[in-house]
């Protein structure tokens, strides 16, 4: 998988010395050129892998900006209330991902949609401390990371 990405990354700058411009816009354009260069050749050099491994990665991203969209009008419509009502609270999640980046990952994910905050993580990296701004179920809001994000993670990654 790394190595394919070096290669794609490699056509991109190869792409960028032939067209003469190092712009963010054309070496973008370079890379979705040597994505589709791999793709054409995936069968003969063994990189399905690959896109499976980055169609799950968009799948992340979509997941992300959707639960992004989700929770900022969640607080939106809190903020917008005549009379607050809320439950804030910590949450203990436990964790299934249990490398580092993915821990890390899933800990920003969580701090970057907003209404949730990523506290700590237990010494043994077996549970992650989350603020919520509203927990009125905190069950549910665990088994929504462990469905959503963590999920996701660990297609991505495994």
């Amino acid at each position: 998988m790394t190595g394919l990405l070096l290669i794609n990354v490699l056509m991109m700058l190869a792409w960028g010395a032939v067209s003469g411009s190092f712009s963010e816009v054309n070496l973008a354009f370079g890379f979705v050129l040597g994505f589709g260069a791999l793709y054409l050749i995936r069968e003969q050099v063994g990189t399905a892998a690959y896109y499976q491994r980055f169609s799950k990665a968009c799948g992340l991203a979509v997941l992300f900006v959707y639960e992004l969209v989700l929770s900022a009008w969640r607080v939106a419509m809190i903020v917008l209330q005549p009379k607050i009502e809320l439950q804030p609270g910590i949450i203990a999640l436990p964790l299934t991902v249990d490398r580092d980046f993915e821990i890390t990952m899933l800990a920003n994910l969580i701090t970057l949609t907003p209404g949730t905050l990523s506290v700590d993580v237990s010494e043994d990296r077996k549970t992650l401390y989350i603020h919520c701004i509203d927990v009125p179920d905190p069950q549910a809001t665990i088994d929504d990371i462990k469905n959503g994000f963590e999920r996701k993670i660990l297609e991505v990654f495994r």
